[in-house]
């Protein structure tokens, strides 16, 4: 298992508006990824996510899946659009370039669901 975070480009408060569609969004890729989230919460400009993996994967294959899939799905929805190019006018980003990744054992599972359910 794997706790991750992920934070908004510029830290932007985005996932106030869109945290129910970056869930969603999550839970699919992790379904047609053998990804299976045990846990996730948003709060205003990142997201906690508590993953099994199978070991053959590699954290970093599972994160750069997460974030590239994530933000070209988020981009796709014409609602989202028109919001987010208020916000990056540049170029069609959502995460920020870097993350969090802790690979925990079975004995503190439990301390960070806990953790992650009170986020947000």
């Amino acid at each position: 298992m794997v706790h991750l975070i992920f934070v908004c480009k510029y830290r932007k408060r985005l996932l106030d508006r869109l945290g129910v569609d970056v869930k969603s969004i999550m839970y699919t890729i992790a379904e047609e990824n053998d990804l299976g989230i045990v846990k996730m919460e948003t709060d205003k400009d990142h997201i906690h996510l508590l993953i099994e993996y199978n070991p053959t994967q590699s954290i970093l294959d599972i994160v750069r899946l997460l974030k590239q899939i994530s933000t070209y799905r988020i981009w796709r929805n014409s609602s989202n659009t028109q919001y987010l190019k208020k916000h990056f006018w540049k170029e069609n980003t959502f995460w920020s370039d870097g993350y969090f990744a802790c690979s925990i054992g079975q004995v503190s599972k439990d301390v960070i669901e806990k953790y992650i359910q009170t986020q947000g």
